[in-house]
């Protein structure tokens, strides 16, 4: 499962406090296929858990990973990068053997 650290746990409370919405919500981290290098991530605000999604907690931020993404990202850590550069959330994970040249896609 991916654990986030604390400048990324921030940022996505503050995103998500920043949200209109009913229902509580949590941050989604998703391997999808696609990309030229094969996969990529995917992340957005959810609502709607199944019943085989795997949760964690980091203080007031929940993260949820489905079984498929989360094989992928075992040992993986979301960050939150602001700087000159641009800012951004970033995903260091030892499993991707090879990115492509844009950095957006992985195998």
């Amino acid at each position: 499962m991916i654990t986030i650290s604390d400048v990324a746990a921030v940022k996505v409370k503050e995103l998500i406090s920043a949200e209109v919405s009913d229902a509580p919500l949590f941050l989604r981290v998703a391997v999808r296929p696609g990309g030229c290098s094969g996969m990529s991530y995917e992340m957005f605000f959810d609502s709607d858990l199944a019943a085989d999604d795997i949760e964690s907690s980091y203080g007031e931020v929940k993260v949820v990973v489905d079984p498929a993404s989360a094989q992928h990202l075992t040992g993986a850590t979301l960050d939150f990068k602001d700087g000159l550069q641009g800012a951004g959330f970033t995903i260091n994970n030892p499993n991707v053997t090879r990115t492509c040249g844009c950095g957006q896609s992985f195998s």
